[in-house]
């Protein structure tokens, strides 16, 4: 397989896993307000509204977890840019509002069942972005 179809391959499996978490998450009774959304070159994955909440959520997918669990995937650096990127989120919108940071994983399971997981306030946010 060449690299450029392993690289399709794997972007499409990361969009049907994003559709599935806002699909999750409309059924939770979330509100959605954007799908990947930019800020320069930070992207939010999924933001929504859980009543008065902003919840900014990052899936992570994976077809087994042999290497590492999904969330583990969620570094520092990770976090400091989705941190960032809802700072300017919230300034760009004007928000007044609590956030709560989540994640969600997907796992593809060997006998081709999803698994979803969905961990609230998988970190907060610190004073230093």
């Amino acid at each position: 397989m060449t690299d450029e179809k392993q690289g399709d391959e794997r972007n499409d499996f990361g969009r049907h896993c994003e559709v599935m978490a806002r699909t999750y998450l409309e059924q939770q009774g979330y509100l959605i307000l954007e799908t990947n959304w930019r800020s320069g070159h930070k992207e939010i994955d999924i933001i929504a509204k859980e009543g008065e909440m902003l919840v900014i959520v990052e899936v992570k997918a994976r077809k087994n977890e042999d290497f590492m669990f999904a969330e583990d995937a969620v570094n520092e650096k990770k976090i400091r840019n989705l941190i960032r990127a809802t700072h300017n989120y919230i300034l760009q919108k004007d928000l007044d509002c609590d956030t709560r940071f989540d994640i969600i994983t997907i796992i593809l399971g060997n006998n081709g069942e999803y698994e979803l997981k969905h961990i609230k306030d998988a970190f907060v946010a610190g004073v230093n972005i």
